[in-house]
C-alpha cells in the first residue's frame, strides 16, 4: 500500500472510496467518470480500483436531468424542489469492465470462440458473422449467441443457415439460455 500513498491514494477500508480531491460524475448518457480537482483532470476508470462504472435504470420518480449554459449536467429534484449536479442514481452503479483476458493468455488454433469470450456479457450487442453456417464461423455465431448478441448469420445457401440456426437453438436448449425469434 506504500505505492497508493505514494500516488496520493492513501489506504481506506474501501477500494470505492475515493481519495481526496476526487468527485465521481456521470455523463449524460449514464457513464461514470472521476474528477481529479488537484491535478484539474478526469478519468473513465476508478483512481483506485481501476473498474469502470455506469449508472443503472432510470431516474427516481420527481427527478429530471438538465444541462446548464455551461454543457454540465444537473438533475432537479422535484419532489424537494433542489437541484444537485450529483446523479441521484450512482448509488445503483454497475461495474462496466468485461471480464479481460489474463495478459499471458496465449491464444491457439485451439482455442475455440467459447474459451476467447469466457465470462463476457454481449448483452444488447449486434454481431454480424459470414460463413455462420459451418466450420468458424458456425462456431463464433454460436459462441456470441450464447454470450447473449443479437447474432446477424450472413451466408450464401439459405437452406444450411436456417440448418444453423436449428442447431445454435437447440444448443441454447441445453445450455438453459432463454431466446427469442
Amino acid at each position: 500500500m506504500a505505492a497508493l500513498k505514494y500516488a496520493g491514494l492513501d489506504d481506506t477500508d474501501s477500494d470505492e472510496e475515493l481519495p481526496p480531491g476526487w468527485e465521481e460524475r456521470t455523463t449524460k448518457d449514464g457513464w461514470v467518470y472521476y474528477a481529479n480537482h488537484l491535478e484539474e483532470r478526469t478519468q473513465w476508470d476508478h483512481p483506485k480500483s481501476g473498474k469502470r462504472k455506469r449508472v443503472a435504470g432510470d431516474l427516481p420518480y420527481g427527478w429530471e436531468q438538465e444541462t446548464d449554459e455551461n454543457g454540465q449536467v444537473y438533475f432537479v429534484d422535484h419532489i424537494n424542489k433542489r437541484t444537485t449536479y450529483l446523479d441521484p442514481r450512482l448509488a445503483f452503479t454497475v461495474e462496466d469492465n468485461p471480464m479481460k483476458p489474463n495478459a499471458k493468455q496465449k491464444y491457439d488454433g485451439n482455442t475455440t470462440a467459447m474459451e476467447i469470450l469466457q465470462g463476457r456479457d454481449m448483452s444488447g450487442k449486434v454481431v454480424i458473422v459470414t460463413g455462420a453456417n459451418s466450420g468458424i464461423g458456425f462456431e463464433t455465431a454460436k459462441s456470441f449467441a450464447l454470450h447473449g448478441a443479437h447474432v446477424i448469420l450472413a451466408c450464401r445457401n439459405t437452406l444450411r443457415a436456417n440448418d444453423a440456426v436449428q442447431r445454435i437453438m437447440e444448443e441454447w436448449v441445453r445450455e438453459g439460455v432463454s431466446w427469442h425469434q
